[in-house]
């Protein structure tokens, strides 16, 4: 698989403390992918820099050869841990506010997701439940034919019926050639469906393998090595 995603050096500073500390990545394409850590490990951080919603102190980042700005918008599909969404907003004019800004946005799947939860487009952002404002929300940003996915908790505000909805749609809808990061606290969850893991703890990556290797070389889940690695 042709490579996606390249840190090289990258490290982060607010103030004296390091974020992220000299951090070298490869991501390929065609992957779904768990960015794991502890609090404070530095996840959310990475994830940011690599929307370019923060600048590196040092080192590079390289989306499919570019480094963040305008060109890397049209490439990656961010869900932040909060809505950020105008609440006020009908489902369908974020709908047509999404198609305005990335051409690859395909509304036909949006509302076609919309209907398979019973979800009116016609509805305010406001009137719904917090999982079903979560899930709008995911929606839009799975309807982008985006070549990386970036996802910052999806699942941790949601019940355990809405986490499989959220991981069914995860898997049904991004393009297999694009990639998929999802950073959570909530591995048993999301084991299934992912193909590698990343550690990160105090902004440097401990450990990044795949799925298999993990279970061959350590004879146990992600899960449980997470546990072991972080005494969790």
């Amino acid at each position: 698989m042709s490579e996606l995603l390249r840190c090289e050096g990258l490290s982060k500073k607010y103030g004296s403390k390091l974020a992220i500390d000299n951090l070298d990545l490869t991501v390929s394409r065609g992957k779904i992918i768990g960015l794991l850590g502890p609090n404070g490990s530095g996840k959310t951080t990475l994830i940011k820099l690599i929307n370019g919603l923060l600048t590196a102190t040092d080192g590079e980042i390289y989306i499919n050869g570019e480094k963040p700005g305008v060109e890397t918008k049209k490439l990656v599909s961010y869900l932040p841990d909060n809505i950020y969404l105008n609440k006020w907003m009908r489902i369908e004019q974020l709908i047509k506010f999404f198609c305005d800004f990335y051409e690859d946005f395909r509304p036909e799947l949006a509302y076609e997701m919309l209907e398979r939860l019973g979800i009116s487009p016609k509805q305010k952002l406001k009137t719904l439940s917090k999982g079903n404002k979560e899930k709008v929300c995911l929606i839009l940003v799975m309807s982008r034919n985006a070549s990386l996915y970036v996802l910052d908790e999806p699942i941790a505000g949601v019940d355990p019926a809405a986490r499989d909805y959220v991981i069914s749609t995860i898997i049904n809808n991004y393009n297999p050639d694009s990639s998929v990061l999802i950073s959570t606290h909530l591995i048993l969850d999301i084991e299934q469906i992912l193909d590698e893991a990343i550690f990160i703890n105090n902004g440097r990556i401990v450990l990044h393998k795949s799925i298999d290797e993990i279970r061959e070389e350590h004879g146990m889940s992600v899960d449980a090595l997470f546990r072991e690695v972080f005494k969790w």
